[in-house]
């Protein structure tokens, strides 16, 4: 084997392509599984996140089929002949793009479908023939039953990130999907970690696959700092905040369980005078990409995201990741903080731990990736300067309102309770003094009771007679105006 590109058997406008995006040398994922598709033999492989998968399958795939490009503008002679599937939006787009960047100097199609956007592009492209589709399970079932998508002559099944399409609930989507497929086909599985139902997935659809494993499995990059931190709810904002200044971070993703937690913590940093951006599953799609967008472009420092952005996405040069909240599943702890320490760059992983079930959460990522972890504490620095505290000092003690008040602050501890109070934390305080009204002081009086109106009393002197008495008469009204006989009219 050979660990350089320029050696790879690739034909001429796959070397152009690559020599054109810079690819020198091999990662170990694409080292050994590049030789084994080109072969065409089922492949299991596990790496971890950000180590080149797309170009581990891709360039291969794209080489085998070079047998079938043309210039033909008949869409019967460009059928799906590769299918790509991805678990989110944001990792199908990008893994498009890339093969687009593969394919550049050859004649074959590729294209994309993801939901959330409409499906009228989309189909406008599959219908004039496409050789490789990438696509998120739910749409292309859309597609499928629509009759814009016939992969019956599909000769190449790539399931990209695969425990996590699993973990989200796609595996009767794709059970369903490969049942359209040909029975003879080469399938690929990459996943940044191998679980058991990963591995009865395998079972079921690879025939005598090759297992590649670069790493450990569930292990998390050498080149990553790794610390988990001791906070309270209410001061992980202020832990964020102080870690960033501290380490002169530029940018990083911040992750939290919720698409509410999201929101709410985006905002908050942005009122706070950081350039920060939400990402999760209730915003647009076109609001998705255009986060994403601005993030890569370095126009914004902060990307909160939920778990739509912990898998796959290759953003060069993130310095860090902030776990605000400590996730849920452990696996996507690995995948979380792969967003760093990329193509061997070093970055900062950092986690917040705020009570009794993020003790059992950090306890399981301990367990999964076999390393001991240690809660620190968080020393935080004063928000104000010391000079502003002085002078608040001096005008709490000038404003006392007796004279020998104004020096009480140097007396014993007794004294100061007794003229201030205590505060939170057994911390004296002032209790300001209220001028008193004199109409609080004086004994409680008895209002006097108006006189009825004198038309009401009358009404109440006359009952109506022939009424029985168990029937309450209609209570009568002043009227504004006296009754006119009609000859007065």
């Amino acid at each position: 084997m050979t660990s350089s590109f320029s050696n790879l058997s690739l034909a001429e406008p796959l070397n152009r392509a690559v020599a054109e995006m810079g690819y020198e040398t091999m990662t170990p994922i694409q080292e050994q599984a590049i030789p084994v598709v080109l072969a065409g033999q089922d492949v299991m492989g596990a790496a971890q996140t950000g180590t080149g998968k797309t170009a581990a399958f891709s360039l291969p795939l794209l080489q085998r089929m070079l047998k079938h490009e043309n210039s033909s503008t008949s869409p019967a002679r460009h059928p799906v002949r590769a299918l790509v599937l991805l678990p989110t939006r944001e990792l199908a787009d990008q893994v498009a793009q890339q093969v687009k960047l593969y394919a550049k100097y050859t004649q074959l199609r590729s294209a994309v479908v993801f939901g959330g956007i409409d499906m009228k592009p989309q189909t406008l492209e599959l219908k004039k023939g496409v050789e490789v589709l990438v696509a998120t399970p739910g749409r292309l079932l859309d597609h499928i039953e629509a009759k814009n998508a016939v992969l019956n002559q599909v000769e190449y099944v790539v399931l990209d990130e695969a425990d996590r399409m699993l973990d989200i609930g796609f595996l009767p989507d794709l059970q369903r999907i490969l049942s359209y497929l040909p029975k003879q086909r080469t399938t690929l599985l990459f996943s940044a970690t191998f679980s058991t139902e990963i591995k009865r997935l395998a079972s079921s659809y690879l025939q005598n696959p090759v297992t590649i494993e670069v790493a450990q499995p569930n292990e998390t990059a050498s080149t990553v700092e790794q610390h988990f931190y001791s906070v309270t709810d209410d001061d992980k904002r202020r832990a964020l905040k102080q870690i960033l200044r501290q380490r002169g971070i530029t940018q990083a993703f911040v992750f939290v369980n919720s698409k509410l937690g999201c929101a709410r913590l985006a905002r908050s940093l942005e009122r706070e005078g950081l350039k920060t951006t939400a990402l999760h599953g209730d915003k647009s799609q076109d609001e998705r990409l255009k986060a994403l967008a601005a993030f890569k472009a370095g126009e914004v420092d902060l990307l909160v995201a939920t778990d739509v952005a912990a898998r796959g996405l290759d953003i060069k040069d993130v310095p860090a990741v902030f776990n605000f909240d400590i996730p849920f599943n452990a696996e996507d702890y690995v995948h979380r903080i792969g967003r760093t320490g990329r193509a061997g760059a070093s970055g900062l992983a950092v986690s917040f731990a705020s009570g009794g079930n993020d003790v059992r959460l950090v306890a399981d990522i301990e367990k999964l990736i076999k390393k001991k972890v240690e809660l620190e504490a968080i020393e935080f620095e004063e928000d104000r300067p010391q000079g502003r505290i002085n002078d608040g000092r001096r005008r709490w003690r000038e404003e006392g309102e007796a004279g020998d008040a104004r020096d009480v602050l140097d007396q014993p501890r007794e004294r100061k309770e007794a003229h201030f109070g205590r505060g939170a934390g057994g911390r004296p305080h002032r209790v300001p003094s209220t001028p008193r009204d004199p109409f609080f002081e004086k004994p409680y009086e008895e209002p006097e009771r108006e006189a009825a109106p004198a038309w009401e009393a009358a009404a109440k002197a006359t009952p109506a007679r022939g009424i029985s008495a168990n029937i309450k008469s209609k209570r009568k009204v002043p009227a504004l105006f006296k009754n006119v006989e009609p000859e007065q009219r």
